[in-house]
């Protein structure tokens, strides 16, 4: 029996592969089912307090504030489509979070954030550089294209999935003005990457510098965006538009929120056109309020800072506890809530065994991801690293 596991790529399930750069992970060829015991013991919810998921960020619950901002949307009638004063209200914080005038259309997932974003972006003819390794590439079934009518997205390699400058300057030149090739239209940086690994300021810069000098728009996936401001200590505003970002993915999701992403528009001359394809695309519901309420409430008392700084510690606290542990090695770079890791099968099947879940054997035989959330806490680090000692 297959099941459908986040991340897949390919007919219910993939594996990918490291390139044979070394530079990155890729799509493998063939697609490996996974079955569905490897899941089913990880699945399981303990009888006791202490949280042993740690399959992806968005296995969490929703942070109380966010629920409760949802019960008190329902507190009477309220204009529907985004045109109620809650609505107002979260885009004026968002305004002022970004330091800046931009446009807010919150959505259900970061795959129609992506999409419809990149859409106002790009024309049909036009590419989409990215790192093979990001999400828009393998993990969204081709809803880039879908949405863009058929832009191509042209993959470029890096080490611990950042883009490689060196990539960049040469895709960005690669069949400039000839009818019979796509023209390289948008750069999209995925930030923190599928890996884990956080781009600095300065490598940003690089990248979005290279673009601007080429005429491309850019474009950030920002799913775990809050973890890579936390990581560098920066402000919305120096992460994105001050480096030229024109539109950014905003996630919440992984980070408390139920069901709200948003894409934030910087360049108010698409404002137009992302309100069509919003509708276009089946994001504009009618009771915008309750997805605005969550974006609201992330965004209230430094919440979505809180509970990115939460899920970045506990990994560090994980990645520190395992530091020394012949059986397990870290490979990925540190900083964010994500763990990629080589555990022999005899440790990761006895952890299965203990009701802890992550993925494994997908990237490589022995490899692991482990995603820590706003949820855990001290104790349940503690529990998993001590299994991890105890068993490895």
């Amino acid at each position: 029996m297959l099941i459908v596991a986040e991340h897949s790529i390919d007919s219910l399930s993939a594996v990918v592969i490291r390139s044979s750069s070394g530079r990155g992970l890729r799509p493998a060829p063939h697609p490996i089912g996974i079955p569905y015991f490897s899941f089913q013991k990880a699945a399981m919810t303990p009888t006791d307090s202490i949280l042993r998921g740690y399959l992806s960020d968005n296995a969490a619950g929703a942070s109380p504030q966010i629920l409760a901002a949802v019960v008190a949307a329902s507190a009477g009638p309220a204009a529907p489509y985004g045109n109620d004063a809650l609505t107002a209200q979260m885009r004026a914080k968002m305004a002022a979070a970004f330091e800046c005038e931009l446009d807010v259309f919150a959505v259900g997932t970061g795959s129609a954030a992506n999409g419809i974003g990149l859409a106002a972006l790009t024309r049909p003819w036009g590419s989409i550089l990215a790192h093979r390794d990001s999400h828009i590439q393998n993990d969204e079934a081709g809803a880039p294209e879908f949405f863009t009518d058929g832009s191509k997205i042209v993959l470029l390699g890096g080490e611990h999935s950042k883009i490689d400058p060196d990539e960049l300057r040469a895709a960005v030149k690669a069949g400039v003005g000839d009818v019979h090739s796509v023209q390289a239209s948008v750069l999209s940086i995925t930030q923190v990457t599928e890996t884990g690994s956080v781009y600095t300021i300065d490598e940003l810069r690089v990248l979005t510098d290279i673009a601007r000098e080429a005429g491309l728009r850019i474009h950030m996936d920002g799913a775990r965006f809050a973890n890579a401001l936390v990581a560098l200590d920066v402000s919305p505003a120096e992460m994105t538009w001050k480096l030229g970002v024109d539109m950014l993915s905003f996630g919440a999701t992984k980070n408390g929120a139920l069901t709200a992403d948003a894409i934030v528009c910087f360049d108010p001359s698409l404002a137009t056109e992302l309100s069509f394809r919003h509708k276009r695309g089946g994001q504009l519901t009618s009771k915008m309020r309750f997805q605005t309420a969550q974006l609201d409430a992330y965004l209230t008392d430094d919440l979505w800072f809180d509970n990115a700084r939460q899920a970045n510690a506990m990994a560090a606290r994980l990645r520190a506890g395992i530091a020394d542990v012949a059986g397990a090695t870290v490979m990925s770079e540190p900083g964010s809530n994500i763990l990629f890791a080589n555990f022999s099968s005899e440790l990761t099947t006895a952890l299965f065994d203990r009701g802890f879940g992550f993925y494994a054997n997908r990237w490589e035989p022995g490899v692991v991801r482990i995603v820590v959330s706003f949820a855990h806490q001290p104790a349940d680090i503690d529990e998993f690293v001590a299994a991890i000692r105890e068993l490895a």
